[in-house]
This record gives structure tokens, C-alpha cells and sequence, in this order.
């Protein structure tokens, strides 16, 4: 427990910026930047311990709730000033609140998630826009989702972009990286694969049950899934669309077929 009587070193600022500019740091680090009163708050609140460092401006000092700094100095974790014009230099924000947490990145067994009897996961596949993969860990950690694994192609989920998308969600949903869809097979689950179209798809509400083993996959942007997903996935459903809709967004297919198959019953 700190109050921040210390001021942050150039050395830490230049970590900190690193940590929001650049994926192999923060892969080195284990750790990564959350950013604003709201996102820090919440994260004080349900994820405390993993907090490894609060910087904070002057700015922000005068402008803070008692309740706010009350829960900012109970936490365990060292606590910076930073001159609002050098936070200014940090911040991604447009309007920057004077407030940011490095963060220690979870650890998660995907073997004892690949060990359980029934697995309910998500798959991305080549998703590069850092607001889809954000609204899909989201998606995944309200709707229940076990894991979700992404394609090293994928935008990185520590990316700050990502980490604002996903609303406080990313340290609730585990999340893996899987080089292709050919794992889910060799761990024996059912790959469900979302398409805009085409021959030898279903509509999804023709589905009624869901295998005990099963993962959702949903694909690029543009490409949609690779054919090798493709040929490897046990189902391959669309989402009836109306008014001359071709398809929609990624993160809104992942809503929609998640929260559909997520409530049906599981073979027996």
C-alpha cells in the first residue's frame, strides 16, 4: 500500500511506452497498460493483485473521488507521479485522464481446459482489427465461453486498442494462440465453422444441439476462414440475414452464434 510520493524515472516512462507501442515488449515483460479512471478503477476493484504499477498526474490528484483514492491507495502496488505533459507523451487516449496501470498479463493451463469433459471455445481466425478482437473477448467472457484462441496473425490482445475494446474482460476470459484449427481436432472437439454463405451450410437455428467438445470458429475481416478450417470443421452454419445483407461483422457473428449455441442442450 503506497500513496505516489515518487516521481516516475525517464527509464519508466520509456517502459511504458514501450509496453503500449510494441508487442515483443510486452511479450518479454508479461505485462501490459490500461489506460483511464473507469478502466483502472474497475480493474482495482476486481483485479487488485495484478496490478504491478499505478502512474498518476497532478491533474488527475485534484480531479480524483475520495471513494477513488481511497480504492487506489489500498491496493499493494507502487504508485508514480507523472507531469501531465509528459503523461500526455504516453497516453493513447484523445483526451488523456491522467491515470494508467501496468499490468501483469494472466496465465492460463490450456491443458486442464483441454482435460475437462465438455468444452465450449472460440476460435479466431486471422482476426487483425484490434476493436473485433476486443468486442469478441467481451462477447466470450459475458456469454460464458471457455477459452478463446486466436491465430498468431491475429492483433495482439495486449494491444492497447484491444484492451479498451474489451471493457475490463480480458483478465476474466482465458485466451491461447493456436496456429491453425487442426488442434481442436487432435483434442477431439467438434469445430463449428461461421460462413457468410455458400453450398453445404446450414442455417444455425437448424441446429439444436451442441457437442460436448465444441469450438465456434469465426474468420478474417475480408477472407472469412481459411479452406483448410473449412474442410477440417464437423458443421458449417450461417446466420439468415435479411433486407440484402450479405454478411455481418466478425464480432457480431461471434455474438449472435455464441449466444445461440452457447443456451442448447449438449449431446449425450
Amino acid at each position: 500500500m503506497s500513496s505516489p510520493n515518487a516521481l516516475l524515472t525517464r527509464a519508466q516512462v520509456a517502459c511504458v511506452r514501450n509496453l503500449l507501442r510494441d508487442k515483443r515488449v510486452r511479450q518479454t515483460e508479461g505485462a501490459f497498460v490500461v489506460e483511464g479512471a473507469k478502466a483502472v478503477r474497475d480493474l482495482l476493484l476486481i483485479h487488485p493483485t495484478q496490478v504491478r504499477m499505478l502512474v498518476i498526474t497532478p491533474g488527475y490528484e485534484q480531479r480524483e473521488s475520495e471513494q477513488d483514492r481511497l480504492v487506489r491507495e489500498s491496493v499493494d502496488a507502487h504508485s508514480y507521479r507523472c507531469p501531465d505533459r509528459t503523461f500526455a507523451t504516453l497516453s493513447e487516449l484523445d483526451a488523456p485522464q491522467g491515470i494508467l496501470a501496468v499490468v501483469q498479463q494472466p496465465r492460463w493451463d490450456e491443458a486442464e481446459l483441454y482435460g475437462r469433459t465438455t468444452i465450449f471455445g472460440l476460435y479466431g481466425e486471422q482476426v487483425q482489427d484490434p476493436a473485433n478482437v476486443g468486442a469478441i473477448i467481451r462477447t466470450a467472457a459475458a456469454l460464458n465461453v471457455d477459452a478463446l484462441w486466436l491465430t498468431p496473425e491475429s492483433a495482439d490482445v495486449y494491444n492497447s486498442k484491444v484492451v479498451r475494446a474489451t471493457s475490463g474482460a480480458l483478465l476474466s476470459l482465458p485466451v491461447f494462440i493456436a496456429r491453425d484449427a487442426a488442434e481442436f481436432t487432435r483434442h477431439h472437439c467438434a469445430i463449428l465453422a461461421a460462413e457468410a454463405g455458400g453450398t453445404d451450410t446450414v442455417e444455425m437455428e437448424t441446429i439444436r444441439t451442441l457437442p460436448r467438445r465444441a469450438i465456434l470458429a469465426v474468420g478474417n475481416e475480408s477472407r472469412g476462414l481459411s479452406e483448410q478450417t473449412r474442410k477440417q470443421a464437423t458443421c458449417r452454419f450461417t446466420i439468415p440475414l435479411s433486407r440484402q445483407v450479405e454478411s455481418l461483422n466478425v464480432a457480431a457473428t461471434a455474438a449472435i452464434a455464441t449466444y445461440y449455441f452457447g443456451r442448447l442442450p449438449r449431446k449425450s
